[in-house]
């Protein structure tokens, strides 16, 4: 629960320190004094968006800190779970959250001294806190509002996210199937042109580094002529055309020489080198010769191989063109498309594999579907009549209430039925095929209506009031704030308000802003707010009151100031029928 509440320079807030108690800490003074302030501070240390606005004039900072009982919270187990899924560290007993807001406009977050964000305060606090607003009971009068009621009342919880898990897989095998189907000619024409690549690709019967040989072959090809002729030459220059002109050539000058310095040998046994190198360099001229005589006689002009050589070239630059740079890119173009084919190809048998299971699925959600239904119709009817019990201890007169429950028939919907022979299939959400509504007659003789349509706003505080006390011992949220949840509410209810928000004591500690004296007199804890001055700036003042300054409260809310003696006496009497009320309760507990 929340102990303490220490706030510095927020709007006219300079320092103060509220210590609350367990049981029902009532917050009073006039409009103005600071009440809904305290809220709002509250609020942004929980996480809200606060503007810099809010800083005190002439301050550089607001601070707030908040510090938590966990051993007094009955969720600490699910505080601790989400404090060890955020990273943190268990705290102990005492969980404090501190904002500090800048009149530059930054703000910061801490959690037990350290920092954080908004974010994470706000996630902590959800499960800490709830408070409502001065109009915050006109959510009551959405349907999702309404709903969320309900099923909380029936304890469907794990039923609806059985369902949700369920219909969230639903919905996304329909899309995943409608985009197939959608596709599917798309499908075909892209299919066609794969194949087609393919099988284009497949018969050129390509293969790596055989363009670069082709290029080679054509250059040779169409220069036939020209190699034959300057190879001949080459030839007669090492070896001659003819025995005559032999003489002239190369290589018999070079076996002349060759001849000489072996003879020379026999002389001089140091020629043996030169005669040697020479007769190496014979030998090479030799080779030479006999290879340019044969690549002379193998070429051959040849215009039926230039004209294949030619086509297989233009085959190979039209499919460059179309599919890569080369061949190598070429062939990974067609692995790539033999790839996407056969995905393609297996989209059909894919759709029907989906259509399976959304049909499955369809199944599944409707059963699931169909079990919530069953359980937010059972427990419709007997919140209706705790509802209607609690409206008349209210106040509200021989008010009817009741809980609607219907369905939209949608041939895209959830097919509900079971194993019956006439199955139906309704439109549904995220929550269920139900459309809930809460609906109220306020007067006798008067047909049930939406409340969205008919209830006053003193009528829906009330019943938020009522459902409130009525959800309470399912509600784990440990601390409860109102502010000013009695607007609408006259002086002959007070009493009863008073004591409804004090029984909601029994799982939570709440926390009331009140102007009614007949709500303040069921106060375990008591506060007056007073705007004061100080050296000519307005400033809010918190006082815990004892019993004595508790009937000077009450009796300046029934009659202003000054205080009159009846009023005081009317005051004591006040908090007398308070203890009497609550002394009952307990006794009936």
């Amino acid at each position: 629960m929340l102990v303490e509440l220490a706030i510095q320079n927020f709007a006219i807030i300079e320092a103060v320190r509220i210590g609350f108690g367990a049981g029902l800490n009532v917050l009073t003074g006039e409009t103005g004094a600071g009440k809904s302030i305290l809220i709002d501070a509250l609020g942004a240390v929980l996480g809200d968006r606060v503007h810099s606005d809010m800083v005190r004039t002439g301050t550089r900072a607001a601070t707030i800190d908040a510090t938590f009982d966990l051993d007094q919270c009955s969720n600490r187990g699910s505080v601790l779970s989400l404090l060890a899924e955020l990273g943190i560290a268990e705290p102990g007993s005492d969980l404090i959250l501190g904002r500090e807001i800048q009149s530059g406009g930054r703000s910061g977050a801490r959690l037990n001294g350290r920092p954080t964000t908004a974010t994470i305060l706000s996630q902590v606090g959800s499960l800490l806190v709830d408070i409502h607003g001065q109009s915050d009971h006109l959510s009551l009068l959405n349907t999702s509002a309404q709903r969320e009621l309900l099923d909380r009342f029936a304890r469907v919880t794990e039923t609806r996210d059985q369902y949700g898990k369920s219909f969230a897989a639903l919905r996304a095998t329909r899309a995943s199937l409608e985009q197939t189907v959608t596709g599917a000619r798309e499908r075909i024409q892209r299919t066609d042109l794969l194949r087609y690549q393919v099988d284009e690709i497949a018969n050129a019967n390509l293969r790596s580094g055989e363009e670069p040989e082709l290029e080679a072959e054509r250059m040779r090809l169409a220069n036939a002529d020209r190699l034959a002729r300057d190879a001949g030459a080459a030839y007669a220059a090492l070896v001659g055309v003819d025995e005559i002109a032999a003489n002239g050539a190369a290589l018999p000058s070079l076996r002349s020489a060759a001849q000489t310095l072996n003879d020379l040998t026999a002389i001089d046994p140091e020629s043996t080198t030169v005669a040697a190198r020479a007769a190496e360099v014979l030998y090479l001229v030799e080779d030479i010769a006999s290879d340019i005589r044969d690549y002379r006689d193998a070429i051959e002009a040849d215009p039926d191989r230039l004209e294949i050589v030619e086509e297989r070239l233009a085959e190979i630059r039209q499919l460059k063109r179309k599919y890569g740079a080369d061949i190598a890119a070429i062939l990974d173009c067609a692995r790539e498309a033999e790839e996407e084919l056969a995905r393609l190809e297996g989209a059909e048998s894919n759709a029907e594999t989906l259509a399976a299971r959304e049909a499955e699925l369809a199944q599944e959600s409707g059963a699931l579907a169909e079990e919530l239904s069953a359980m937010r119709s059972a427990a419709a009817a007997a919140l209706a009549a705790e509802v209607e019990n609690m409206v008349a201890k209210l106040n509200m007169g021989n008010a009817r209430f009741a809980v609607a429950m219907e369905r939209v028939e949608d041939p895209r919907g959830l097919p509900v039925g079971g194993t019956r022979e006439i199955i139906k299939s309704f439109a549904a959400d995220t929550f269920g095929i139900d459309r809930i509504t809460f609906m109220i007659a306020p007067n006798s003789g008067e047909d049930l209506k939406p409340l969205s349509r008919i209830a006053s706003g003193g009528e829906t505080a009330r019943l938020m009031l009522a459902l409130k006390s009525i959800l309470s011992e399912v509600d784990q949220t440990p601390t409860l704030v109102f502010d000013e949840i009695d607007v609408g509410v006259g002086g002959r209810s007070g009493q009863v308000v008073g004591e409804t928000l004090w029984s909601l004591t029994n799982d939570h500690q709440v926390i009331v802003i009140t102007h009614l004296p007949q709500i303040a007199a069921f106060a375990d804890t008591h506060f007056r707010i007073e705007k004061g001055d100080r050296e000519g700036r307005a400033i809010s003042k918190f006082t815990e009151l004892e019993s004595s300054a508790r009937v000077g409260e009450l009796a300046a809310m029934l009659d202003g100031l000054p205080v009159s003696d009846t009023a005081r006496q009317n005051a004591e009497e006040m908090i007398d029928r308070a203890s009497e009320a609550k002394n009952v309760r307990i006794r009936h507990q």
